[in-house]
């Protein structure tokens, strides 16, 4: 491996950099986005069971808050309980967007890396062939392996960018839609919560004062 490493030139540590960056992204991120950490099971029952109880403290809204990022939007949805429903649902989507942060959080930099570590590879082959046309000024094309070393160093490049670049491409594709499906089941049960909320509030059929 240090053999072919060595080979590959100069550009094979940037490649390796993001290679790493990539991976350590990629786990991170599988392990964040776990449907049961991002949308426990029963969390938005549980919280109507507080509601219905009548159990409801600024204690419990700021546990919730920092329990998941569900959480994090019924607190929202919660602490605004008695404000009308058109201030209710913008306080939720103004919360909705920091939390569509967070879950996309270094995802951008997986794309990047899938856009940047092919064409690391290709300045590799540039400069393999670069050292291949030096080789042969310097000493003709009588001895083929003159150009062993540009020619190995420009394929290697290329081959370790692929290598880079194909599997963060899949995972971003992965990484991103999995954030959207999210996203729409956060907001069903926080549509569902505002939706529960505005009926209790205001149970002849009334709009809330605005």
């Amino acid at each position: 491996m240090w053999e072919i490493i060595r080979a590959g030139g100069g550009f094979m540590w940037p490649i390796i950099l993001c290679s790493i960056a990539a991976v350590a992204i990629i786990l991170e991120r599988l392990w964040t986005l776990q449907s049961s950490r991002v949308i426990p099971r029963d969390l938005s029952q549980k919280v109507w069971n507080w509601i219905e109880a009548d159990q409801l403290s600024d204690k419990l809204i700021v546990a919730l808050e920092h329990n998941s990022p569900l959480g994090k939007l019924l607190a929202i949805g919660l602490a605004n309980r008695n404000k009308p429903r058109a201030l209710m649902v913008e306080r939720l989507e103004d919360g909705g967007r920091h939390v569509i942060h967070e879950l996309e959080r270094f995802l951008n930099t997986l794309g990047t890396i899938a856009s940047v570590a092919p064409l690391l590879g290709l300045l590799g082959t540039v400069a393999g062939i670069i050292h291949a046309f030096n080789a042969i000024t310097a000493n003709g094309l009588g001895d083929p392996r003159t150009l062993s070393g540009g020619i190995g160093e420009a394929l290697i490049t290329t081959a370790a960018g692929l290598t880079v670049a194909i599997p963060s491409l899949i995972a971003y594709r992965y990484l991103r839609g999995k954030v959207e499906r999210l996203v729409v089941r956060m907001e069903k049960e926080a549509m569902k919560l505002v939706d529960a909320l505005d009926e209790r509030n205001n149970p002849d059929g009334r709009e809330g004062s605005t």
